[in-house]
């Protein structure tokens, strides 16, 4: 077999994992109940990972403290709020996740810190999400509180049938990780000062739990090991100037940790000041954190489980194990994409793989409602009530235009047992995933459309490519249901010299129907403009980005905040020069002009081969219309419906398909 080596056991204390597959901890909140208990959502979705084939699940991190931290039975989700209702549902919980030989740590938490506001930290410092409020610092009583609770926690854990536990976590600028770093830490009692006084939290935590559950009840931490930090709030792009945890001192915490008792170290890096290194977007190479990885794994002997860089190549993650980068390859993201990635590689099936993109959408979920849901997997958190049923009835389903939103429904509609045909005027299916997939740092964009092609192939749905259809071309099909999928357009601007060779949409230059000359200027600075001016910048171009609003990536769909953080460093470090406030005027033999927004306009020239207009998209004008009294159902989806991104492509067609 290939990548056998990943099917290999391991051990955590004298727990035997059946394979190298481990799933990240991802926080949600509706996998869980009013009293703090799994919900049915919660149970479906770890179950259908283990199905899936990981070999240890690492659940969300569960509060434990109710007494320090403002807690609000709501709002909070803490299984000592109602032990016997969390009892109940954990061992129902592990009695499926068993069946599959799967083993599964919660994650503990003592707390979040200054990445919140009203919440303690180890001394008084500015909250990450609003730097105006200060954290109030904890009192040796309220840490052992914290501390006492964790243990309690850990005690109703090992009651409920969990194979061990995991210490949330010494990572991502959470309550521990403050506590280890200095530049976090100001104590002057035994909690602060030299790296050991740091770590006591840690080491009376993990005491405790061993105390009160057994030395070969499992513990492992989650670590960062390094911060990539030039100070609060300013991320360190290349890693210099480190302002928070090194390599050298991340590997002296690791020698600390396992001499304290702890049996793993699940690692990874960053912090919510340096989110894109914590939860890295596209941008980001994969598997950055494995070179950090083998530096830990060669200090200790305990396992170490390495992730937090979307290591989801099977290829990579083979490699991995068999350099002794790690023993373990822990897989978040791409685990929501698909629940099935390890059985998929044990069988050989890598092509029907559906990619992780790295856009972050379940990130932004995570932080903005909690539910931490997938832009390509739309039965995320869903798995129990959200999947597809074969219909009674088969109808003869005709898709206009072959994007992502007309795939999805094509794929959907077919698995239910529609007969269904898709027609695409273009030479090729991917729609505006085509040039959006042409960056660099886009591969996984492509793989999706791979992936689309080959699902399609598989369920043998005919495909017609370079055919348009109109409404009488559609009426003749006589068809039970039609799909309009026909996407969206880019928005050219109005302004003196717009017919000037130079100006290009970016959808031309993305797909290079014209040439992009060495000064370029993008006009528009959403998510595309500014991918464009990285990409360009990064090639040794001149770049300027010209921006009407007064701040870049801040209009459009939300663009999660790990990868506005990074687009915006990258702009930075590649010189591209950020004009905001500012609105084309008009194009010239010598270049551009822009005005001024404000009100006393000022107009700046610019030099330039080339000028990409990038101020969005609209909705290609569709024939809804001309179809409705025809005798057919009809439906609009995907970005002819309504410009959006891909959750909300892919979301549309899975929910119309799923239910004609």
């Amino acid at each position: 077999m290939k990548y056998q080596i990943l099917f290999t056991p391991f051990k955590v204390g004298q727990v035997t994992v059946k394979n190298r597959f481990c799933m990240a901890p991802m926080g949600n909140s509706i996998g869980f109940g009013a009293k703090g208990e799994f919900s049915q959502n919660g149970v479906d979705y770890y179950v259908e990972r283990a199905k899936g084939g990981v070999g240890l699940i690492f659940t969300g991190a569960l509060i434990t403290d109710m007494q320090v931290d403002p807690f609000s039975p709501v709002e909070g989700l803490s299984p000592l709020y109602s032990p016997m209702n969390f009892r109940r549902t954990a061992i129902a919980l592990n009695e499926r996740v068993h069946s599959y030989g799967t083993k599964i740590f919660p994650q503990i938490t003592m707390g979040l810190g200054r990445n919140y506001p009203g919440l303690y930290a180890p001394s008084e410092l500015p909250v990450f999400f609003d730097p105006n409020q200060k954290s109030p610092a904890l009192t040796k009583d309220e840490i052992k509180k914290k501390i006492d609770a964790m243990v309690q926690a850990a005690a109703l854990m090992k009651a409920s049938d969990f194979d061990g536990v995991e210490v949330h976590a010494m990572h991502w600028g959470y309550l521990l990780d403050q506590f280890a770093l200095a530049i976090t830490n100001h104590r002057t009692d035994e909690y602060g000062g030299s790296l050991e006084n740091r770590l006591r939290a840690a080491r009376e935590i993990v005491e405790g739990i061993k105390q009160v559950c057994g030395s070969s009840f499992p513990v492992t931490m989650r670590l960062g090991l390094k911060s990539y930090i030039k100070g609060l709030f300013h991320a360190s792009l290349t890693g210099e100037d480190e302002a928070g945890r090194t390599l050298e001192e991340g590997v002296e915490i690791c020698k600390l940790l396992e001499s304290y008792g702890y049996d793993a170290l699940n690692v990874d890096a960053g912090m919510y000041d340096s989110f894109y290194y914590a939860a890295p977007p596209m941008y980001q190479p994969k598997g950055f954190t494995l070179e950090l990885a083998k530096a830990a794994k060669k200090a200790v002997h305990i396992p170490v489980l390495a992730g937090g860089s979307r290591i989801d190549d099977p290829a990579l993650c083979a490699k991995a194990i068999e350099e002794g980068e790690a023993d373990a390859i822990v897989i978040g993201r791409a685990l929501l994409a698909d629940s099935q990635l390890p059985k998929k590689v044990e069988s050989g099936q890598i092509e029907d793989i559906r990619p992780c993109i790295g856009c972050n959408a379940c990130m932004n979920r995570a932080f903005t409602t909690g539910d931490a849901l997938c832009a390509v997997n739309p039965t995320v958190l869903r798995e129990g009530v959200y999947g597809l049923n074969k219909t009674v009835e088969s109808k003869k389903i005709v898709v206009v235009g072959g994007g992502l939103a007309g795939m999805e429904a094509a794929r959907v509609a077919k698995m239910r047992g529609h007969d269904v045909s898709l027609y695409e005027k273009s030479d090729k299916l991917g729609g505006n995933l085509v040039p959006g997939a042409k960056h660099s740092f886009k591969a996984d964009m492509q793989r999706l459309i791979e992936w689309y092609q080959h699902e399609l192939k598989k369920l043998q749905v005919p495909v017609h490519l370079n055919t348009g259809l109109d409404a009488d071309a559609i009426k003749k099909m006589n068809p039970d249901v039609v799909f309009l999928a026909v996407g969206s357009t880019p928005v050219m601007l109005g302004f003196k010299g717009n017919d000037d060779p130079r100006v290009i949409s970016c959808i031309d230059a993305l797909l290079g129907k014209k040439k992009v000359g060495q000064r370029v200027v993008i006009v528009g600075g959403g998510q595309v403009g500014c991918e464009m001016a990285y990409e360009y910048a990064k090639e040794g171009k001149t770049v300027t980005l010209v921006e009407a609003l007064d701040a870049v990536l801040s209009t459009g769909p939300a663009v999660p905040i790990m990868n506005k953080m990074m687009l915006n460093d990258l702009l930075d470090f590649h010189k591209v020069k950020v004009y905001t406030g500012y609105t084309l005027s008009s194009v010239d033999k010598n270049g551009v002009v822009i005005k001024s927004t404000k009100d006393t306009p000022e107009s700046i020239e610019i030099a330039a081969d080339s000028v990409i207009i990038s101020v969005g998209f609209k909705p290609v004008p569709t024939m809804a219309k001309d179809l409705y009294g025809s005798g057919f159902e009809v439906y609009e989806m995907g970005d002819g419906s309504k410009v959006g991104n891909v959750m909300s492509a892919v979301g549309d067609a899975y929910e119309i398909a799923r239910s004609v």
